[in-house]
């Protein structure tokens, strides 16, 4: 028997689904869609980090979920949103927090991790 592929396991969030039964099915869609996306990457060689950033990007692109576009305002009606990214391998990590104005803030953690000396970023500067 051979070994079975990558095992993928995501998390959507908890939350008052009970309430929103619209909005679980969207994000267990998307819970299924992001789960693929990492699954696909892995199996034609892609990275583990490669995989969890794709699988971030399509959960942080469903309205349903609080993460990127779904994510909530703050007390001021403004969206901050908070990301981290860590390589195991290299027990390497990036992370944003209170970050606006943008579309995957898992991707700009990853840009932290990569691209600067620096493992946090806070506020309009990161």
């Amino acid at each position: 028997m051979a070994p079975p592929g990558p095992c993928i396991l995501v998390h959507g969030g908890a939350g008052p689904w009970r309430a929103l039964p619209d909005r679980l099915a969207e994000a267990l869609e998307a819970r299924a869609v992001a789960a693929e996306a990492a699954q696909s990457l892995l199996l034609a060689g892609g990275s583990a980090l490669d995989a969890v950033e794709a699988a971030l990007r399509v959960l942080e692109d469903c309205p349903a979920l609080d993460a990127g576009r779904g994510s909530y305002p703050n007390r001021d009606g403004t969206i901050q949103m908070d990301a981290l990214i860590m390589d195991g391998a290299g027990l390497d990590l990036g992370a944003v927090a209170a970050v606006g104005g943008l579309r995957h803030p898992v991707s700009l953690a990853r840009a932290v991790m990569e691209q600067s000396p620096h493992c946090l970023l806070v506020g309009p500067g990161a």
